[in-house]
């Protein structure tokens, strides 16, 4: 008995379309995002690291606009009355900005020399009424008489006339006030940030990859090579702080902008060298670093490629400490003499004048540098963070 098989397409058998589309999900590109993509991606869901992004952009937009003179380029003229208040607190009398009235001409007599040889005459000729015959004018103290009077009057007179007319009518108020030589401080605030934001970024810069390069390489090759970096860093830590700032400054010889990064930047690398050096003694045995090795891959690409993005958040974090360190180590400088020179202006030559403008009460130049460095510091800590998160390979 022959037994028929049935070949017909069942109905519960789904029929396979001819042409199947392809999948929906699959990637318009044939590889995965970045490291850097995908910190970005992470860094944008971030609400508080976007807010502190856009903080330090307007800051380095403020920086880029006084260098350039747009703004604040007028900060050094003289526009209100020494120690001139905020317009929200009103104008000050001379007493209240700590001015007394010395020029004032008063009719009491002066007081009496107790030791005075001649005290009892002069007190007989006051009460006699009688005058001292009034001396000749004289030209000089040689008494030979000036041809060139005339003239030199006529000259003097011309000179104090046309400086009246270019002297300027000083404000009493200013928007936030002004320092003891009349300087408005909003502008002088805008034009003190330019400075300190350069020093502090620059020299924290330079100092982090400094640390870098010298960790690392430190960290990786171990040996010989290690004992050279850390009897190099054992120098440099066992000279105190703030003595090894004033060597190298006194090395240096000069002052400015370019002097305090290098004396900042040459002294600050220690605590990155040694955090650097530690991620990279863990790192390097761990097995993307053996696999990039039985790739071929060298020395530089396994330090700088494969191991540094995965320790990058300790150099950032190092950077923003840095940033902070570096602007309170600047004001030392100004205080101590080797900062800024006479005609620059930083958060720190501010706060140095501000320690003697509290002792008469004026407290505008301390608060307006201070709340302006607190709104750089804090938004730049906060995104530094938020970057150090989303750069952390461990977090997903």
């Amino acid at each position: 008995m022959t037994q028929i098989v049935n070949t017909a397409p069942s109905a519960a058998t789904p029929t396979p379309p001819a042409n199947p589309a392809p999948h929906a999900a699959a990637p318009a590109s044939g590889h995965s995002p970045g490291l850097w993509a995908l910190a970005w991606r992470r860094l944008r869901a971030d609400r508080t690291a976007m807010f502190a992004l856009l903080v330090v952009a307007l800051y380095l937009a403020m920086l880029v606009l006084s260098a350039t003179g747009l703004i604040a380029k007028d900060w050094s003229k003289e526009i209100g009355v020494n120690y001139a208040p905020p317009t929200f607190v009103g104008a000050q009398s001379d007493a209240e900005r700590g001015f007394a009235d010395n020029d004032a001409v008063t009719d009491a007599a002066p007081p009496e020399n107790p030791v005075d040889p001649l005290g009892p005459v002069l007190r007989e000729l006051r009460k006699s009424g009688t005058a001292a015959p009034a001396q000749p004018v004289i030209a000089n103290d040689y008494g030979i008489a000036d041809p060139l009077q005339k003239e030199m009057a006529e000259i003097r007179a011309k000179l104090a006339q046309e400086g009246s007319k270019a002297t300027l009518v000083r404000q009493a108020t200013l928007p936030f006030g002004a320092d003891k030589w009349g300087h408005d401080i909003i502008q002088k605030t805008i034009k003190g940030a330019e400075t300190s934001i350069i020093v502090g970024l620059v020299a924290a810069l330079l100092a982090v990859v400094l640390g870098t390069i010298f960790g690392a390489v430190s960290g990786y090759f171990g040996g010989w090579v290690d004992d050279v970096f850390n009897w190099f860093y054992s120098i440099f830590t066992s000279i105190p702080y703030l003595l090894l700032i004033l060597a190298v400054a006194a090395v240096l010889q000069q002052k400015g902008v370019t002097a305090i990064v290098l004396i900042l930047g040459l002294t600050g690398w220690t605590g990155t060298y040694r955090l650097i050096r530690a991620e990279y003694m863990k790192h390097k045995s761990r097995e993307y670093v053996m696999a990039a090795d039985a790739i071929g891959a060298t020395h530089w690409s396994k330090m700088f490629t494969h191991i540094f993005p995965n320790v990058s958040h300790v150099a950032l974090v190092q950077l923003s400490i840095l940033v902070v360190s570096f602007i309170k180590s600047e004001v030392i400088l100004s205080f101590l003499g080797f900062g800024v020179p006479v005609g620059v202006v930083s958060w720190g030559s501010m706060l140095n004048e501000a320690q003697n403008e509290l002792i008469l009460g004026k407290w505008w130049q301390l608060t307006a540098a201070s709340i302006a460095m607190a709104i750089l510091v804090t938004a730049f800590s906060l995104f530094t963070d938020a970057l150090r998160d989303a750069l952390d390979p461990k977090l997903k």
